[in-house]
């Protein structure tokens, strides 16, 4: 497997993956419509073909996360994707990492629970006005259940240290062993 930044070469593929797996190339979340191609992230490749994508937008100091999708289930893509995006966030001193979810999607849920993430807001009806934007939103989801609401999820996230000042630097007589 591979895994690069999403490049401008990789574009036309990964509109026709969320295409595939979300409906169409558009996504909407927290009422706004965006499409995923054309934003940042990550792709990981296997054979050449996509079996995992992440995207994001960022607005201040905050990694809003649109996409993740992995097509092999249980092999770990989609947490060294978030994993990744956590690291891009720290490294680019952005404090916190948010995304939408729908209610139906449990495992979900769990799998950003686990990652730290809580959960922070319930928008009760937000798909059914999606909906108005992006039909091919199924009204019936995972598990049998009406896909109604959207809720959100964040991370906040602990700048990097910075690298500690030689130890001598700080010890009185510079020897590096304190005062007594």
């Amino acid at each position: 497997m591979t895994r690069s930044t999403i490049q401008d070469t990789d574009r036309e593929s990964i509109a026709e993956f969320v295409a595939a797996h979300w409906g169409c190339p558009l996504i909407v979340t927290y009422g706004q419509c965006f499409y995923p191609h054309q934003e940042q992230g990550f792709i990981e490749r296997r054979e050449g073909r996509i079996v995992g994508l992440l995207t994001y937008r960022v607005h201040d100091d905050q990694m809003h996360l649109l996409t993740l999708n992995s097509t092999v289930e249980g092999t770990g893509i989609g947490t060294s994707l978030i994993l990744q995006a956590l690291e891009t966030a720290r490294t680019q001193g952005w404090r916190r990492i948010w995304l939408t979810t729908t209610n139906d999607n449990v495992r979900a849920l769990g799998f950003y629970q686990r990652l730290g993430f809580r959960l922070v807001a319930v928008h009760p009806g937000a798909i059914d006005e999606a909906r108005k934007l992006k039909p091919q939103i199924p009204e019936i989801g995972l598990h049998d259940i009406p896909i109604r609401d959207e809720l959100v999820l964040e991370l906040w996230l602990k700048p990097y240290l910075p690298a500690p000042a030689q130890h001598a630097a700080t010890c009185a007589d510079g020897s590096g062993r304190g005062t007594p």
